[in-house]
């Protein structure tokens, strides 16, 4: 058994450009990445290009393009400029992919991350033909070692026609040691998943495929190419103060055992903050991470021992932090571990766990409801992820997010959420720079007074009052004639506080 590192390879050597020509118009696609890690860096681009020659030659090409999540600009971002892409699946977070959404030139659906992989193989959503994905060894009987994140891209490879390898010799074969690849079979036949600790591998290092369907091999030796982490601010650290000070006071009640639960965070500054902030604790015991993505404040905790294991589907990290782990992989092989997502989001195995779940939101109302995807309603940012796979099965589920926004001008805390992502039957604590509303066993009155009177900015407390009385009868108080009241106050003035009820 030979590595693709040798000339004498069975796969054909080809460059990006050679690669892109075998993509056709109307083409579903599936790339590797979740986040900057992991992805294709070269091919993406090469595809871009050949999207604005036919275009310019007056011809149509568009893709169908299928990713973990969240991709790299040159997957994302070169592709949505060439204006090459139709459909694009699951979660996104590029701003050209999100304008060309917004103006209802591009389709975006946005699925439980957890689902997306089974609900291809059941032909619910488009399968892909071309698997095209980053990897640190390839083997002629068919293995394919993935470097810095899975995502769905196990999947994609097995239900391809075909695969395109950019096989990026940065990135050593030894990663194969950080990787766990298991597929459950579908219902109605499928077994228990005998995962019951973080740590625990249930799978393979790689993924096997019939060699034939690896089309070709493109070299590569870069970097992901993710920033450095940026530290937070006043309000980002007082939420993450806020998440903890609810945490501790859980463990030292006994409601959390006395080993602690394993955790999962999503990303961004509010996530950072709260992993800052954990990390400064002197009550919670050092714990175990199951989580998404393995951002570059978790690696901190582990080299500190607060956090002692960490799994995930991504190992999204700057390149110094990259080549810290490298120069001691011996150490970091036993600490970390990369699943595919079908994996890290179950919902069985995050209810199984018994995670404690932190996600951030954009808006919440007064009763629990969860906006963490859109504007007004009709604006994508980004889209669910994971964050749903989480809250509902979760041992604990936290939302956080600052109070207002804006200067000021845009309250968080609004009467109903303009697009509800999380239901107030998942969301079982709020928190705000301003507190904490531990929502678990209230009523939707005694909700809305508790966030309102811990979460809301004090220049929203009396508006917010104010709306909960005009309904004094009734299970909810919820009014449909000033429901999106604070919305079109926005809209109209530009302003939340100058709404009128």
């Amino acid at each position: 058994m030979r590595e693709c590192s040798s000339e004498n390879m069975r796969y054909k050597i080809l460059t990006a450009e050679e690669a892109a020509e075998l993509i056709e118009d109307g083409e579903c696609i599936g790339v590797s990445g979740f986040t900057e890690a992991g992805a294709v860096k070269v091919v993406p681009k090469a595809i871009a290009e050949k999207a604005k020659a036919e275009h310019a030659a007056g011809r149509a090409f568009k893709l169908k393009v299928m990713c973990g999540a969240s991709n790299s600009a040159a997957v994302d971002g070169e592709l949505a400029a060439a204006e090459a892409v139709s459909l694009r699946m699951p979660y996104m977070s590029c701003p050209q992919t999100r304008a060309q959404i917004n103006n209802a030139e591009l389709s975006y659906q946005d699925p439980h991350i957890s689902l997306f992989a089974q609900n291809m193989r059941y032909g619910i959503i488009p399968r892909v033909k071309t698997a095209i994905v980053e990897a640190c060894e390839v083997t002629d009987d068919g293995k394919i070692t993935f470097t810095m994140s899975q995502g769905s891209s196990a999947d994609f490879c097995l239900l391809a026609d075909r695969i395109i390898v950019e096989l990026n010799t940065y990135h050593k074969p030894c990663l194969k040691e950080i990787h766990d690849i298991f597929i459950p079979e579908d219902p109605p036949n499928r077994t228990p998943i005998p995962l019951v600790a973080p740590e625990e591998k249930i799978g393979t290092p790689y993924v096997q495929v019939a060699p034939e369907k690896i089309v070709g091999v493109v070299k590569t030796h870069l970097k992901d190419g993710l920033p450095p982490y940026r530290p937070g601010d006043t309000i980002t650290d007082k939420i993450g103060e806020n998440v903890i000070r609810f945490l501790e006071h859980e463990y030292r009640v006994g409601r959390i055992p006395e080993n602690f639960l394993p955790i999962q965070s999503g990303v961004g500054n509010v996530a950072n903050a709260v992993l800052a902030a954990l990390g400064r604790s002197t009550v919670i015991p050092p714990v175990k991470m199951y989580t998404e993505v393995i951002q570059e404040a978790v690696i901190g905790l582990i080299k500190q021992g607060k956090i002692t294991f960490a799994s995930g589907c991504s190992l999204s990290v700057s390149d110094a932090t990259m080549e810290e782990i490298y120069r001691d992989f011996d150490y970091w092989k036993h600490k970390v571990l990369l699943r595919p997502t079908e994996m890290t989001n179950n919902p069985a195995i995050v209810r199984q766990l018994g995670l404690i779940c932190m996600n951030t939101a954009i808006e919440a109302d007064i009763f629990g409801n969860v906006n963490s995807t859109h504007l007004l309603g009709n604006k994508v940012m980004n889209g669910i992820g994971g964050s749903g796979d989480f809250a509902r099965a979760a041992a604990i589920t936290i939302f956080s997010c600052p109070s207002v926004a804006k200067g000021g001008s845009i309250s968080a805390i609004v009467p109903m959420v303009s697009h509800v992502d999380h239901t107030e039957h998942d969301v079982r604590v709020l928190i705000t720079e301003q507190g904490i509303a531990d929502l678990r066993g209230k009523s939707p009155r005694q909700r809305a007074e508790l966030i309102i009177e811990n979460c809301a900015h004090p220049d929203y407390k009396p508006l917010l009052r104010r709306y909960v009385e005009l309904t004094p009868k009734g299970h909810t108080p919820h009014n449909l004639a000033k429901a999106y009241a604070f919305h079109l106050a926005l809209q109209e003035t530009g302003d939340m506080r100058n709404v009128k009820l």
